[in-house]
């Protein structure tokens, strides 16, 4: 989880392949309407929001329900979202990882990339929306995207 910019796709993405386990984007799971409005620099509020988390606490529940190990990258911004993803599931089925960057890095990196629909402008936003998670692993996300993966590999028992 992470505001736009710190690396959820990349390093989620990064570490499922590494685990062998399948990987999903919640971006993709979004209503057109709402990548409409992100791409012309409107937030998203709770009632754009609602439907998605939805249908990605469903997915979790699916994976959990098939024994089927995943990586959901998901911005989960506030604490409330993330509660509705893990819903009745204990620490230990559903791990939470925060990906924290620092806001020069993440506004680099949204500057440049290409073919988003969530672009710098948003930026603002995502960090106003974001309450900080206590209870879960943070990880440096200034760093290269494969040191990121390590780091969370060996926080949770997973390297080899």
């Amino acid at each position: 989880m992470g505001v736009s910019g710190a690396g959820k796709t990349v390093v989620g993405s990064l570490l499922a392949r590494a685990q062998g386990w399948e990987f999903f984007d919640a971006d993709d799971f979004h209503a057109p309407s709402s990548i409409a409005k992100m791409a012309r620099g409107e937030p998203l509020d709770d009632a754009d929001r609602a439907g998605w988390l939805d249908v990605l606490a469903a997915l979790i529940d699916r994976l959990l329900r098939e024994s089927r190990p995943a990586v959901l990258a998901c911005s989960a911004l506030r604490a409330r979202y993330r509660a509705r993803l893990v819903g009745s599931h204990d620490a230990e089925e559903v791990r939470i990882v925060y990906l924290r960057a620092s806001r020069e890095v993440l506004r680099n990196r949204l500057e440049a990339r290409q073919g988003h629909f969530a672009k710098a402008d948003l930026l603002a936003s995502q960090l106003a929306t974001l309450e900080e998670p206590q209870d879960v692993l943070v990880v440096d996300a200034d760093v290269a995207p494969g040191t990121v993966v390590e780091r969370i590999r060996a926080a949770l028992g997973l390297a080899d």
